[in-house]
């Protein structure tokens, strides 16, 4: 008979319970602020309950799954469950818990209660792997954003572009979706390299020269929903960022098709002067990264529309 198991991660870390629960609570942020996180897509949400699919990185590999959450804000306190677990897991559960300590400290728990598909060694092994390692990195990375000595937001937030497109919505998402031909069709970008491991899942690595003319290498993870989303994860970021996700979506609009460019990022306060200069701050940053970001975006959809309409 298959056994149940529990595991308990824990980390202390120095920021007040409520900044921690709020970064936990909102798991549109998840993506730019923890590793293994590649794109959430919420399909009901209220204050108290939600339902969500997540793509993660799991052991090397992107894959994904539908969970329920309860939040309990009173008690600091976030339980979820899995609807439909996939092997290596025949289900899943946990719950994130807040404690305040002394002197301003959390005790940050994550906790997984699971049941394997099966009780061989070499699955247990797997499991424990996965989580040994993805929920250290989780933990850590909530306390490295707490303390970074800025309120959250305005180290993590998000931006959108809303793009009118002459080309139709189908062309729009082929011109995207085919970044291996990007070093061609597009200024910004240098060198593609394109894989896809598994149907709708992209890794990608793109060499992208700025309006400078510096030049930096990002790799991402991209999850790809026929004719209507990407969504991206960048596993290796620029300077200025923690971490940067972003999601395109394409749709008939009342007045025409129009692409949807969005990004969430976290900066990294110590490398704003040595990125921008002496004297730059905060609000800098997020000036330049907002206008550097949405200058791509809007970039590859204006090459896009030329390129559809060229081939016409």
């Amino acid at each position: 008979m298959t056994n149940r198991h529990r595991t308990e991660h824990t980390l202390t870390v120095s920021a007040p319970p409520r900044t921690l629960y709020d970064l936990v609570a909102d798991v549109t942020l998840w993506p730019a602020a923890f590793g293994p996180t590649v794109y959430v897509r919420h399909f009901e949400h209220t204050p108290r309950q939600e339902r969500f699919q997540l793509w993660a990185v799991v052991n090397g590999q992107v894959t994904s799954w539908v969970s329920r959450r309860t939040l309990h804000p009173e008690e600091l306190r976030i339980t979820f469950h899995q609807e439909h677990s996939r092997p290596p897991f025949d289900s899943m559960s946990g719950e994130w818990i807040f404690r305040e300590l002394p002197g301003g400290r959390c005790e940050v728990v994550l906790v997984h209660d699971f049941v394997p598909v099966d009780d061989s060694p070499r699955t247990l092994a797997s499991i424990m792997a996965a989580l040994d390692r993805n929920s250290p990195e989780e933990l850590a990375a909530l306390a490295r954003l707490s303390g970074l000595g800025h309120p959250l937001p305005e180290v993590i937030f998000s931006f959108t572009d809303v793009l009118p497109l002459r080309a139709g919505v189908a062309d729009a998402y082929a011109f995207v979706h085919r970044a291996d031909l990007w070093a061609k069709r597009l200024p910004h970008v240098a060198g593609v390299r394109l894989a896809e491991p598994s149907p709708g899942v992209q890794e990608l690595e793109m060499e992208t020269v700025t309006a400078d003319g510096s030049s930096h290498t990002t790799r991402s993870f991209r999850v790809c929903q026929e004719g209507e989303w990407i969504a991206y994860k960048q596993l290796k970021t620029p300077k200025l960022l923690l971490g940067h996700s972003g999601l395109w979506t394409f749709s008939d609009g009342d007045e025409g098709p129009v692409a949807t460019a969005r990004h969430t990022v976290a900066l990294d306060p110590a490398a704003v002067t040595e990125v921008l200069g002496a004297g730059s701050t905060l609000a800098d940053a997020r000036a330049y990264v907002r206008e550097a970001l949405g200058n791509n975006s809007r970039t590859t959809l204006s090459y896009a529309a030329a390129a559809v309409e060229g081939s016409r």
